[in-house]
């Protein structure tokens, strides 16, 4: 009897030990498989095989989902990805759970912020940022966020605000950009045929930036809409002191301008004076058409001759075989010799950002590669 009693309190401690040591046999096996996993992604992260580096990391979160900084690395993977979908789902479970620290919250609201606006989701990149505006630790960062959103939705009087708060309390420079939008503001004036709002928004710019070349730009077209030749030359000759370089841009209006004012000598001069000051494709075309116009078209033929011999290049050389194409027409072999050179010429002369190397065949004053003010330098490569 006594032996009975024994062996049935030892069965359920035996029973109890096996299962303790089961359970401690398979967190073990669970820790191994995880280390394992974990160390499999960093490994692939690290071969820039980020694909697989995901499922890796994936497997590490099914078996511990309390992993908090590996939530956070996958959602950047998906973000990194494209797959902004995922990533808003990893970044909103973690906003939402009220465990997390409150500095944990906050970075998933932040990541969550740009995964809305990489996905174009602008209010609700915005709604994002706006709630770290209160926060010290991401208040700038989100008013930059803010900032670049306001700028792609064209909520110019927004943006000069938010660069305005970000000069004063970052001590960032902006005076450029702020003049742009501006000039933003006032290009949708001039839509609407409202000239004096246009001219008081390129004033405001010229206040911010007082070198902004587009301000000047602007202004001289509106004296010539206004029938003001002179002020546009006015405005149009400083360019010439602010930023020589720019003064490409305006050769033609300027042109224009002389001899709506009955200046033939001068506007010829100045479009020789810019194409031996500046030489270069855009240059090259706008004097030759001018020449050509003015002066006719042997005038234009003579000055690509001359160009050619200075510095031979394919665009003088298709424009001139074009020109002569012109007078005869029937020649088999210059239509030939055009035909064979306007795709190579077509891939030349383009305007290059500084920043990011988009290329645009016509000036940008915002590159809609990076987004950057003032990046494109006014010559063709």
């Amino acid at each position: 009897m006594e032996f009975e009693l024994w062996f049935l309190l030892v069965v359920p401690i035996l029973f109890l030990a096996g299962w303790w040591c089961r359970g401690k046999d398979q967190q073990h096996r669970d820790k191994e498989r995880q280390s394992r996993a974990y160390f499999k992604g960093v490994n692939l992260l690290l071969n820039d095989q980020p694909d697989k580096a995901i499922d890796a990391l994936i497997e590490v979160v099914k078996l511990d989902p309390e992993t908090i900084e590996l939530h956070h690395a996958l959602g950047n993977l998906f973000s990194r990805r494209g797959e902004f979908d995922r990533a808003v789902r990893i970044h909103n479970h973690l906003f939402n759970r009220a465990d997390l620290p409150n500095s944990e919250r906050l970075l998933a609201l932040y990541e969550l912020g740009y995964d809305y606006l990489k996905a174009g989701l602008f209010d609700r990149a915005e709604d994002s940022f706006t709630r770290l505006m209160n926060e010290p630790e991401y208040r700038l960062d989100a008013m930059r966020a803010l900032l670049k959103i306001f700028c792609t939705e064209k909520e110019w009087f927004k943006a000069i605000e938010m660069a305005a708060r970000l000069e004063t309390e970052a001590g960032e420079n902006h005076q450029v950009d702020v003049a742009h939008y501006y000039c933003e503001l006032a290009d949708a004036s001039l839509r609407q045929k409202k000239l004096e709002e246009a001219k008081e928004f390129l004033k405001q710019a010229l206040n911010s930036d007082r070198h902004s070349v587009r301000a000047l730009i602007a202004l001289g077209d509106i004296a010539m809409l206004e029938q003001d030749a002179e002020s546009a030359l006015n405005y149009w000759t400083r360019i010439e002191q602010v930023s020589p370089d720019h003064l490409t841009l305006v050769i033609a209006r300027m042109a224009q301008a002389y001899e709506q004012s009955g200046q033939h000598e001068q506007a010829i001069n100045i479009v020789q004076r810019a194409f031996s000051d500046h030489s270069g494709p855009e240059m090259l075309l706008l004097a030759s058409d001018f020449i050509a116009k003015t002066e006719g078209p042997q005038a234009a033929q003579h000055l690509l001759k001359d160009a050619l011999t200075n510095n031979p290049n394919l665009l003088a050389f298709e424009l001139l075989a074009e020109m002569r194409l012109k007078e005869r027409p029937d020649d088999m072999e210059l239509q030939l010799l055009v035909k064979l050179l306007k795709p190579e010429v077509s891939r030349i002369g383009r305007y290059q950002c500084t920043h990011c190397g988009f290329q645009a065949r016509s000036f940008q004053w915002s590159c809609p590669g990076c987004s950057s003010w003032g990046s494109y330098p006014p010559k063709r490569y």
